[in-house]
């Protein structure tokens, strides 16, 4: 699929940014389009004729675009459209639940161009597996995704799906990761930061020092922005740190880097 054969669904209440809005969708070689002003007309859009791509803004009119993202995740029929977020926030308590429920991205508002291309490329990952990547033979890698969210961790599986690989066990935190880690060799962990019980950095540090696989290449996908605490992490053995959500662009280098060192 081609970014130009998408079907997006635009959720915008001003008109101004609606026209701004598809008139770089056009550029980028969308024409399939459709606009509602609100959360509850673009659910029952999204029933009647169901999108590749979701574009939305932060404030809608009746609910919150972070609330129709929890709606369009609890929803069977809605929960594997792509989301993409449209907001001038930069607020942790507002963009987080977002980035928890697997938003494939977030464009500032304005945004450029090439940012939104970006997305849009994301999005494709998401929707059909790539035929080759350079990550050797992925379908036979085995990752183990940690994070207490399970839309996170579902996420997190997709993207790695479009990469080609096949191989997952999941985990809802530290403590089970390491239980999974007794019983099974893992050639990746994808882990999070924030966690109950023992998050991403207590985890690292037990791989690292009293595990059975203290070489297994550690990405971390997190939402974190306190500097000191992604260095400590740092200092714990983490691989590589990625930003939640992810660019697949980006996940497929790193992890041919961290695959390669293996």
């Amino acid at each position: 699929m081609r970014p130009s054969e998408l079907f997006v669904l635009l959720v915008e209440p001003s008109r101004m940014q609606r026209n701004l809005i598809e008139n770089h969708l056009r550029a980028a070689g969308i024409e399939a389009i459709e606009v509602c002003s609100g959360a509850e007309a673009a659910l029952d859009a999204m029933r009647r004729d169901p999108p590749d791509l979701v574009l939305s803004a932060l404030h809608l009119p009746d609910i919150s675009g972070a609330e129709l993202l929890a709606r369009m995740r609890a929803d069977t029929e809605l929960r594997d459209i792509a989301f993409v977020l449209i907001s001038s926030e930069t607020q942790f308590r507002y963009l987080d639940p977002v980035k928890q429920a697997g938003a494939t991205a977030i464009l500032p508002k304005p945004f450029s161009l090439g940012q939104l291309e970006t997305a849009l490329r994301t999005t494709l990952h998401t929707l059909e597996p790539e035929g080759t990547t350079p990550l050797g033979d992925p379908e036979l890698l085995r990752v183990l995704v940690v994070d207490d969210s399970p839309l996170a961790r579902r996420f997190i599986c997709k993207v790695l799906a479009g990469l080609g690989i096949e191989h997952f066990v999941e985990a809802g935190d530290g403590t089970e990761a390491l239980e999974r880690m007794q019983d099974e060799y893992f050639d990746l962990v994808v882990t999070d930061f924030n966690m109950p019980h023992l998050d991403g950095q207590g985890l690292t540090e037990q791989i690292r020092q009293h595990s059975a696989q203290p070489t297994v290449p550690i990405m971390m996908v997190t939402s974190e922005e306190d500097q000191s605490r992604l260095a400590g992490v740092q200092q714990a053995g983490v691989s590589a740190i990625c930003d939640k959500p992810f660019v697949a662009d980006d996940v497929r280098q790193l992890l041919a880097g961290l695959l390669a060192q293996r």
